[in-house]
């Protein structure tokens, strides 16, 4: 099950975590993400534009996959298909969210982080999840520890990746991808300017490239 999706998730090997409170920066922010290489991001449901943003950055980068994120609700996975997400990220594991995501055949990665959450998700013929919050639960060591008993199931860690840890998150065979927000921090396009953005991204798939070349 969304074996097609799980192959691009691990050539993009790394997907931003986007919080956008203007709507306005979601086309410049896809810009500056694809100009580095960067053809993902995860539009995080914190804020009240998030379907808006994901529409924007689709339309203005058609080839970017654009997904959403923090979906907690049926009412928030509604709104994200609707505006084209094309995958469905959450930081917790719901039944009623996961079935709905596959009836729909729309890729879901709800987090897991302890052995009966990853079992729940093989009920569900999910095995691939992401690991949230990666730096509390343990990080690697606990992902590594994981994967022994759920030989082939992989993780995308979200929470305390950066550019220190990443090459090393990247690195383990469990590790699919890694989501992460230090190149698209609201900081760094505050005045407008995306550069910076471009920047961080273009340094992350450097890292990407290396490790998976």
């Amino acid at each position: 099950m969304f074996e097609s999706f799980y192959e691009r998730l691990e050539q993009l090997g790394i997907v931003p975590v986007v919080v956008l409170d203007k709507v306005e920066d979601a086309a410049p922010l896809a810009h500056a993400l694809m100009a580095a290489g960067m053809e993902s991001a995860e539009v995080t449901f914190r804020t009240a534009c998030a379907a808006d943003a994901i529409r924007a950055m689709k339309d203005a980068e058609p080839d970017m996959c654009v997904g959403a994120g923090t979906v907690l609700t049926m009412e928030q996975l509604a709104e994200a298909i609707d505006a084209g997400a094309e995958f469905i990220v959450s930081p917790g594991f719901d039944e009623e969210i996961v079935a709905e995501c596959i009836a729909r055949e729309v890729p879901v990665l709800p987090a897991c982080v302890t052995p009966s959450e990853i079992i729940r998700a093989l009920k569900f013929d999910l095995h691939v999840t992401k690991f949230f919050p990666a730096a509390q639960y343990g990080g690697l060591d606990t992902i590594k520890a994981l994967a022994a008993p759920f030989v082939g199931h992989r993780f995308m860690p979200t929470g305390g990746v950066s550019t220190k840890n990443v090459e090393e998150y990247l690195s383990c065979p469990s590790v699919i991808a890694c989501g992460g927000t230090w190149m698209v921090k609201p900081a760094l396009f505050a005045d407008g300017d995306f550069s910076e953005v471009t920047n961080e991204a273009a340094a992350a798939m450097a890292i990407v490239r290396h490790v998976r070349r």
